[in-house]
């Protein structure tokens, strides 16, 4: 269940398979385009950069940007 905070940016810890709420909130920014993301539909980030995306072609661009 996810806890939240309507209309507060989440802080979290992204891991490989999950990410955990480090301080409630309703959604996160795309590290990227700054797009707001709910934490409902959040399925992209990086766990080596700590940081979410909105959407597939946004982190394999962030991805191709770092190797």
């Amino acid at each position: 269940m996810l806890m939240s905070s309507p209309d507060r940016p989440a802080r979290l810890q992204y891991g490989p398979n999950e990410f955990r709420i480090v301080s409630s909130g309703d959604h996160v920014l795309c590290a990227a385009t700054g797009e707001v993301i709910p934490l409902e539909v959040l399925r992209y980030w990086s766990v080596e950069r700590q940081e979410p995306y909105a959407n597939a072609d946004i982190a394999t661009r962030r991805m191709l940007e770092g190797a």
